[in-house]
């Protein structure tokens, strides 16, 4: 096509600005300690524990952002209420609202004298100011990239398939996962892994939710944040490194699985 390389000249030159440059320094940076320092720095026991809270809070909020963005995909797109619009509108306040504003919102709200902490609270489950906080609070932030990636999906989906499939005898399961949720799955896996990508990086929204206790409800982020705020650049530089490569590797697994699916259900 007429003009491909002014536009991929542009293309390039804005990605290197804003994206490689930057990621390619921080990683120059990391060169300034040996392998041996580097390792120690990743692989401590404050930086591990926080390598665990981080990842395994942002896979549990992204799986649980799929199942429940879906759902509410599905009410938007197939069922028409009142209120349809504002219920639509709502899904993109975690985008509008600055993360230290959410923060301290759900950390007002699920505090033991919160709305909600104090009913949890009475139950014996802690909210705010433990895992579980971080973990509601990396859920909140994720869940437009499920509902935005799943619902334009649902609405391209031809309504004809559905009724040719109950022609043939198929139940409403039969037609779901047969039909419906193979169409959806390549979209549902990529919403699930921006979900995913956007909580490995969160910080604003879980700084006051989480208590930031080092051992126990300190996301790397945050215990990145700390490193900087001693001066300790490499160490911070090294941390950002490890985080990553390992987000890298994650969305490349995560998109190698989505391909595989979308090509096995071309096969089909």
């Amino acid at each position: 096509m007429p003009g491909l390389g002014l536009s991929l000249g542009y293309t390039l030159t804005y990605l290197s600005l804003l994206v490689l440059i930057p990621l390619g320094a921080m990683v120059w940076k990391s060169t300034g300690l040996s392998l041996t320092q580097f390792w120690e720095i990743a692989t401590a026991p404050r930086a591990l524990a926080s390598y665990r809270l981080t990842v395994g809070a942002s896979l549990l909020g992204a799986l649980i952002n799929a199942v429940f963005g879906f759902l509410v995909a599905w009410v938007l797109v197939r069922y028409q209420f009142v209120g349809r619009k504002l219920l639509d509108a709502l899904v993109d306040l975690p985008f509008a609202l600055p993360t230290a504003v959410s923060g301290i919102a759900l950390t007002a709200v699920y505090a033991e004298n919160g709305w909600i902490g104090s009913h949890l609270a009475s139950l014996g489950i802690k909210s705010a100011f433990s895992p579980l906080g971080v973990t509601i609070a990396l859920t909140f932030i994720g869940l437009p990239f499920v509902v935005r990636t799943v619902q334009p999906v649902l609405e391209d989906l031809d309504a004809e398939v559905e009724d040719a499939a109950a022609s043939l005898g198929a139940t409403r399961l039969q037609t779901f996962t047969h039909v419906i949720f193979p169409t959806v799955l390549p979209a549902l896996l990529t919403g699930f892994a921006l979900a995913f990508a956007r909580a490995l990086g969160e910080y604003g929204s879980v700084v006051f939710i989480s208590g930031n206790m080092p051992m126990k409800t300190e996301i790397t982020s945050l215990l990145i944040m700390t490193k900087l705020e001693q001066y300790d650049y490499l160490g911070a530089t090294a941390l950002g490194v490890v985080m990553l490569i390992a987000s890298f590797g994650l969305l490349l697994v995560i998109n190698l699985l989505q391909r595989w699916v979308a090509l096995r259900g071309v096969a089909r």
